[in-house]
């Protein structure tokens, strides 16, 4: 019996276009061509909200969406993200100063983000229509799309979930889960990176809020698709393992501001993945050995293997992105190297913010060429009935095992709300 799939992609601003490249190779794959998307379950935050809300839109006919989606990539420019122009830049700048300087005297708080994503929005109702989303779940080619976003006014962290009648819901600590139509401005919250993307006011059933990028409060990225009753799970970062990790000098120096800022990104997007993969792969081995009971400490929650094939980049994306400074608009690179000493000191930031289209066609080549170097063991793993030889994941879901198609995750998971009384 096939497990049931999901997806599962994390931020990273415009390293998201080697999201686009992987999926791309994927999306390739004979059977895929046949008989259309298989990920059921489809969860994202941030970069990863966009790509995988494209997905979720194009569901009916995959394989032409991932295509599509890897030509938005390749084609993006930074005005299509933000914006560029003399004049925006020069009101924001004067803003800034006009807080940090006479704050205290005039009143500040005017000041939202270092660059006004306003663009971004423009450009996804162009290119994505979000009632297909609704559509495919109809069809059965969705099960449910679940992104992430944190609420600023609150501190908490939200999933939104689209999806068939009856899926899960649940709640922890400082987490809120609400089922919801999916909209641009629900996928533009959940891109918002803080502090360089102003925040995105949403109306949601509790109330409106500010919100900004999912991947800032998501500490267990690959949790949404597995409550949601995902059984493998496909998960594509963007951070090449044991590639960005640098040797401590002997004689550093005092970090500048554009450091500290890629450091702090890098930890939010790049982080988090691994450090859930590393926790899930101690329960799972904890589980196999029998320490751990498959019951929960409560008795109501099951603990069931979770299998994980992560597909993450073979080059550092901080060196690609150095020698792509140059391409970014002269205002944009004279702000953000103002933040650093040299090049070099601005590449991490730069990585997350080189919409331009030289770069993402380099980072989608990388993409499809890392899949492609894997596309046996990711077929194999995608069609396969146990999930292959990378049993290495398990975490703390709901529910016995599921049958293979939508519908019956529907059954399923109506029949575990029951169990639970």
């Amino acid at each position: 019996m096939e497990k049931v799939l999901g997806l599962a992609m994390t931020g990273g601003g415009a390293r998201g276009a080697y999201q686009a490249g992987v999926l791309k190779r994927i999306g390739e794959i004979n059977r895929i061509q046949t008989t259309g998307n298989p990920f059921p379950i489809i969860g994202g935050a941030s970069a990863g909200a966009i790509n995988g809300s494209a997905l979720a839109a194009g569901a009916g006919e995959f394989a032409q969406a991932t295509t599509v989606l890897a030509q938005l990539w390749s084609n993006l420019q930074p005005a299509d993200v933000f914006r560029c122009d003399v004049m925006s830049q020069t009101r924001n700048s004067l803003i800034w100063i006009l807080d940090l300087s006479f704050g205290g005297v005039l009143g500040g708080g005017n000041a939202r983000s270092l660059l006004d994503a306003a663009p971004l929005s423009h450009f996804l109702r162009r290119h994505l229509d979000c009632d297909r989303i609704q559509d495919n779940i109809k069809r059965k080619h969705l099960y449910a799309l679940a992104i992430s976003a944190t609420n600023y006014n609150s501190g908490k962290s939200y999933l939104f979930i689209q999806g068939a009648k009856g899926h899960p819901m649940w709640n922890r600590s400082r987490r809120v889960t609400l089922a919801t139509k999916i909209t641009i401005e629900h996928i533009c919250a959940s891109a918002a990176i803080p502090l360089v993307f102003q925040p995105v006011r949403l109306k949601t059933a509790r109330g409106t809020a500010f919100f900004g990028d999912g991947c800032l409060r998501l500490q267990q990225p690959l949790s949404p698709v597995i409550r949601l009753g995902a059984e493998k799970i496909l998960a594509i970062g963007v951070r090449g393992e044991k590639l960005e990790d640098t040797e401590e000098s002997t004689n550093p120096r005092d970090p500048s501001l554009a450091q500290i800022m890629g450091v702090i990104l890098n930890v939010m997007f790049l982080d988090h993945l691994a450090t859930d993969i590393e926790h899930l792969d101690r329960l799972n081995r904890l589980l196999a050995e029998g320490h751990i009971s498959h019951l929960g400490a409560s008795g109501c929650e099951r603990m069931r293997p979770i299998t994980t094939l992560l597909v993450t980049p073979s080059v550092n994306l901080t060196s690609v992105a150095e020698h792509h400074q140059k391409d970014m608009p002269y205002l944009i690179q004279y702000f953000v190297n103002s933040l650093g000493r040299d090049a070099a000191s601005c590449s991490d930031l730069m990585s997350y913010l080189l919409f331009t289209a030289k770069y993402t066609r380099d980072l989608i080549a990388l993409g499809y060429h890392d899949a492609s170097q894997r596309i046996d063991e990711i077929e194999s793993y995608l069609y396969s009935s146990d999930g292959g030889d990378d049993d290495n994941v398990v975490d703390s879901a709901v529910g016995p095992v599921k049958p293979r198609s939508v519908t019956s995750i529907s059954k399923r998971n109506s029949n575990f709300s029951k169990e639970r009384g």
